[in-house]
């Protein structure tokens, strides 16, 4: 669980340098997996709005994502976030977030809130037009999680 939707203060993640021309690259990280994937998530929407804090919590969505390994679960996640950008011009940020495994596949019950584009009110950096599969994977770590995640933009 997002302990504030109001305050990211702290961003557990960071861009890369020079990976190529027409994309955008960032490593995230969390202690849990959960937090892993909403360090992702924060930091695919902040390529594409400067201020993560402007994006109010008017409209909210339930997802529930289905897949083998855990690399393909981040994978679908980011991919629905740039869905409901391109598809409704929503910007959403993940309010809670459950995983849970069963066998082999990976299951997680994603709560994202946001609201429509509002030029005038979000700072809007770069437009994301789909994840990457170069580079891209989802590791546990000593630590606990990290993602390394490329972007076309």
């Amino acid at each position: 669980m997002r302990p504030n939707f109001e305050s990211r203060i702290y961003m557990p993640y960071r861009y890369l340098e020079d990976v190529a021309i027409a994309d955008a690259a960032f490593e995230a990280w969390g202690g849990s997996l959960e937090e892993m994937l909403m360090s992702a998530s924060d930091a695919t929407m902040n390529i594409m709005v400067s201020d993560l804090s402007s994006v109010r919590p008017m409209q909210y969505r339930h997802l529930r994502i289905k897949e083998n390994h855990i690399d393909m679960l981040l994978f679908q996640l980011l991919q629905e976030l740039i869905y409901y950008k391109d598809a409704e011009q929503l910007l959403l940020l993940i309010r809670s977030i459950r995983v849970e495994q069963h066998d082999t596949d990976w299951s997680a019950f994603v709560e994202v809130a946001g609201e429509t584009i509002d030029p005038e009110r979000h700072d809007l950096v770069v437009d994301i037009k789909a994840v990457t599969l170069h580079n891209f994977s989802a590791v546990q770590t000593a630590q606990g999680w990290k993602a390394t995640v490329i972007v076309d933009v």
